[in-house]
């Protein structure tokens, strides 16, 4: 994008923001009688004719911004989401809703980028990374119904929204598997495959990041009490967290790469049932009982962090439904300390955390402990120690015992 389309999106994007503002206010200043699609409509267009800089914003954006917020109230009412309220400048998401699909005008120049047509904008180059129902191969059922622009700190993108007909996945024939996750190897399955990744920065990278947090830093120390936050320190901050985001792209696209791998080859994925939440608590504790290896529990908290085994686990969730596999969570406690050949815990089995030798003498087995703890996982799968979803809790699941038939 131009930087002169960067600022007519921009400005839309102010203006969406100040139209959800502005219908915040008058939805707690109108009686509830008088809480109504057809007037909030009356509104904001009478808004669109008093306030000049509402104009950049098109009318079908300042339309989908009332249903934005009229269903952010249904949602409130269902008891799925927080009651809207006020957006600030600084701490929104800035984004610009397209819905109608007809205005786009999508045209693909060769295999990596295309063009589509924003309005109030005008034609905008994009990456091409999935494909897109336009021209012949867009259909009633198969066609592209609108768009969103979405601005982060490496700049605006856009994410298009199509309607088509998913057909039903046949069940996936595939083998059962057991996951193990970690922190020096992300991904250990059962069968003793591993997926690891490279670090998510690079060495300039890294070097760069510490240089600009020091400055902050330096930075930040000089500021007075009370005063703004200088151009010079935003710039900073901007770069750091330009840094820190492509250190995420890099992590979603792994991710992504890798759970649809596992999804296309195994037929039942199984889990640990891991409360993350606990596991990434601070070990500060109080000042009358102060806690123990702050440090190295911090150091834990944020390889936990940086690892996301939440959003691993739900990637593989709907990816296996999608393509007819299922996925199952197995309760985590023993996982790593019980020995996955006879099924025994005995302690200082674990003697580091890569190897797990068992202490019984009439055992002996001894290999990756996490290729253990994935093994684990899936004995107690296939015991039917599952855990289900009951009432906001997890209850465990035990398969019923068949008797063997007995031939006549």
């Amino acid at each position: 994008m131009s930087p002169a389309g960067v600022l007519k999106a921009d400005d839309q994007a102010h203006a969406a923001r100040t139209m959800w503002n502005l219908l915040h206010a008058w939805w707690r200043m109108m009686p509830g009688e008088m809480r109504t699609l057809a007037n909030a409509d009356a509104a904001i267009r009478q808004a669109r004719e008093d306030i000049d800089f509402l104009a950049v914003l098109p009318a079908q954006a300042a339309q989908a911004v009332l249903r934005t917020y009229f269903q952010a109230w249904k949602n409130c009412w269902d008891g799925r989401a927080d009651a809207p309220n006020f957006k600030g400048r600084l701490r929104t998401v800035m984004s610009v809703d397209i819905p109608q699909g007809r205005d786009l005008n999508i045209t693909r120049v060769h295999r990596r980028w295309g063009m589509v047509n924003i309005p109030k904008v005008g034609r905008v180059r994009f990456r091409w990374t999935k494909d897109l129902p336009v021209g012949k191969h867009a259909g009633v059922n198969n066609r592209i119904t609108g768009a969103r622009l979405i601005k982060d700190i490496l700049g605006w993108h856009i994410a298009f929204r199509v309607h088509t007909l998913q057909s039903r996945s046949e069940p996936h024939q595939g083998p059962d598997i057991g996951i193990d996750m970690g922190i020096t190897v992300p991904i250990t399955l059962s069968n003793g495959e591993t997926y690891k990744h490279r670090e998510w920065l690079t060495g300039k990278e890294k070097a760069r990041l510490l240089h600009l947090e020091q400055r902050a830093a330096r930075r930040k120390r000089h500021r007075k009490p009370g005063e703004r936050t200088s151009r010079r320190l935003h710039r900073t901050y901007d770069q750091i967290a330009g840094l820190r985001a492509k250190a995420k792209r890099r992590t979603l696209d792994w991710q992504h790469q890798t759970t649809t791998a596992i999804a296309r080859t195994y037929g039942t994925v199984v889990v640990e049932a891991l409360t993350i939440t606990n596991m990434i608590k601070s070990a500060k504790g109080t000042t009358t009982e102060p806690g123990k290896n702050v440090a190295q529990k911090s150091g834990l908290n944020r390889s936990i962090n940086g690892q996301a085994w939440g959003r691993t686990v739900t990637m593989l969730t709907y990816k296996t439904a999608q393509l007819g596999g299922t996925l199952h969570k197995v309760p985590a406690p023993g996982t790593s300390q019980r020995c996955s050949a006879c099924g025994f815990t005995t302690p200082g089995s674990r003697e580091s955390q890569a190897v797990f030798a068992c202490k019984r003498d009439d055992c002996g087995w001894s290999g990756n402990a996490d290729h253990n703890a994935a093994r684990n996982v899936l004995h107690l799968y296939r015991m039917g120690l599952v855990l289900i979803p009951a009432a906001g809790r997890a209850v465990v699941r035990r398969a019923k015992r068949v008797k063997p038939a007995i031939a006549r």
